[in-house]
């Protein structure tokens, strides 16, 4: 590898050749500050916050796409790139909707952060102020133009790292504006839901569609017997919102702060993840057993599953009828649980507490309520739960840890790392492996199908077959694959997706973590090590072992594949218009 040797700010620093001035910076413990950049996703020199004075260059540069030269100079410090800096910062926020205080990203906004650490106590500029309807249409994310800064690190998660393109920049100048096209609704065109867009937001232009007051409501309504459940993924970014350091598990603590909440029962989506994995495999094998559609494909993660109907709808029927386990389990609780404890489903209330704002729209679907009544009634945010929290004053750092209630609270190591790209793949692959051989499989741990590799490939063997699998995490990803599939130059029999890049850990609800943290944490990472960690630590490590999901079997729905267990736990899909 070539190297390449500059000073800056009076420090020798030795990089590859190719490095921008920025990651140079950052590697000798010199801070630039940034804006429009997103490691990986944005590198566009937009903002001009990064600018640097390079010795022989006419003007400052944008540090973010200016490469490194050998014997080159930098000063990031001077009173001219100190002004420049101050001075673009002030046009922007000239333009910008300064309600801060009312603002859900206020003490968590990178431009607010700025503005303080550039030392901005006045704004010498008037902007040409428009004031833009607010899209409040999608029923998982709300777009506010008018605290749009322009950054389009939006424009990029969504284009680049998704491959859907849902908005971009129309106009021109001061009217410029991220939008749709045409200037339709984000519930009108191909998005779908992921909210990845939302973590790339620097600001409050992008938020989640907020249910805490509905959730409030159900909770001080006597009439109604409401219950959370919570997503494996959850419990690994929480703490993130009271301080604690990235990929701190806080499970029990999560589980004491709902009770203080006023849930009457708090259960474990992991449970239903345990008993999608028994629907799920058995449906696989079934599948391969009777000549079935091939490859089956997983339909745990809701914007994945929008993004096929839009794009791929020759594929619908390659899905797994499976409902995602949050909704399975509003099912349950409104069949088996509500039977067992005699209690009239209307008066129950399903609040899923959830790392994705797919999630929101998927409960909305008129497909998932069988027993007559939404399996779900409310989904809130890994964020919105954090919010709720710190309304009721409950101090969470120092929350004794509680285990969830029984039955529909046990749950395995398998059900846990459904919150990782690669989990469910690994997690069904640990119960059919066991169900057709009768052996029990020496490694629980799949290595092949973890990390982050866009698309990962395993093989395992099963009696007289090879199963041929296949994991991809965002969208983007499934798309490449997809493709493959539908040319004919891969051939599988199982295909895990999650519309996330990374999964579940980095959901469009998860907590927002600054461009510059990015910078240095791989948060996806940190996140699913945590993940694995949970399930090396539980005495049960696979879904067809646990004790509650056989009980649930053998009391209400008889077997996997039942007609109990498809009238309750299984859907359909729709094709819907490509944009």
């Amino acid at each position: 590898m070539e190297m390449v040797k500059l000073t800056i700010d009076g420090i020798q620093v030795e990089v590859p050749k190719g490095t921008t001035v920025l990651e140079a910076a950052r590697s000798a413990n010199i801070q630039i500050p940034t804006l429009c950049y997103l490691k990986g996703i944005n590198e566009i020199g937009a903002c001009r916050m990064c600018l640097v004075e390079v010795k022989g260059a006419r003007n400052l540069q944008a540090s973010c796409v200016y490469p490194v030269a050998d014997g080159m100079e930098v000063r990031t410090n001077t009173k001219k790139v100190r002004e420049a800096r101050k001075v673009n910062l002030e046009l922007i926020l000239s333009n910008h909707d300064r309600k801060c205080l009312t603002c859900v990203r206020n003490e968590n906004c990178e431009l607010q952060a700025l503005s303080k650490q550039l030392g901005v106590d006045d704004i010498r500029y008037d902007g040409e102020r428009i004031d833009y309807a607010v899209d409040e249409l999608s029923p998982s994310i709300v777009r506010d133009p008018n605290k749009c800064i322009l950054c389009r690190r939006c424009v990029a998660a969504c284009r680049n790292v998704q491959g859907i393109g849902a908005i971009g920049a129309t106009e021109r100048g001061f009217r410029t504006t991220i939008e749709p096209v045409f200037g339709k609704s984000l519930s009108e065109v191909n998005c779908v839901n992921c909210g990845q867009c939302i973590e790339a937001c620097p600001v409050g232009a992008l938020r989640e569609k907020d249910d805490t007051e509905r959730v409030w409501d159900a909770i001080n309504n006597p009439d109604l017997h409401v219950i959370a459940q919570t997503a494996p993924a959850v419990r690994v970014a929480l703490g993130e919102e009271f301080g604690m350091p990235i990929g701190t598990r806080v499970t029990g603590k999560m589980v004491a702060a709902l009770r203080r909440l006023g849930f009457d029962r708090v259960f474990d989506t992991d449970f239903a993840a345990d008993l999608t994995i028994m629907e799920e495999g058995t449906e696989l094998l079934n599948r391969l057993k009777n000549n079935g559609k091939l490859p089956l494909i997983t339909s745990c993660s809701p914007g994945w599953i929008k993004y096929c109907e839009h794009n791929y709808p020759e594929f619908l029927d390659n899905l797994s009828t499976c409902k995602s386990p949050h909704q399975m389990m509003g099912a349950v609780v409104k069949s088996y649980y509500a039977e067992k404890h005699s209690i009239d489903p209307a008066k129950i209330f399903v609040v899923s507490i959830m790392p994705c704002t797919a999630k929101k729209f998927e409960a909305r679907r008129p497909e998932l309520s069988s027993t007559g009544y939404p399996d779900v009634d409310a989904v809130l945010t890994t964020r919105e739960l954090a919010k709720m929290i710190k309304q009721a004053g409950i101090d969470f750092v120092k929350l004794e840890d509680e285990e969830f209630d029984p039955t529909l609270g046990d749950s395995t190591g398998a059900g846990v790392i459904f919150g990782v790209t690669g989990g469910v793949m690994e997690a069904a692959l640990r119960t059919v492996y066991e169900l057709v051989t009768g052996k029990s499989i020496e490694n629980l741990e799949i290595n092949a199908v973890r990390g982050l590799d866009g698309v990962k490939e395993v093989e395992v063997p099963l009696g007289d077959i090879t199963i041929k699998a296949a994991v991809a995490h965002g969208t983007a990803n499934a798309r490449a694959l997809l493709e493959k599939v539908k040319s004919g130059e891969k051939e599988y029999h199982f295909i895990e997706v999650m519309g996330c890049p990374g999964g579940c850990v980095t959901g469009g609800g998860q907590p927002i973590v600054p461009a510059q943290v990015q910078m240095e944490i791989d948060v996806g990472k940190v996140r699913a090590a945590a993940i694995y960690d949970e399930d090396r630590s539980l005495p049960i490590r696979k879904s067809h072992e646990n004790p509650s999901v056989k009980k649930v079997y053998e009391e209400y729905l008889g077997e996997p594949n039942s007609q109990k267990a498809h009238e309750l736990l299984h859907t359909h899909y729709t094709p819907r218009r490509k944009f």
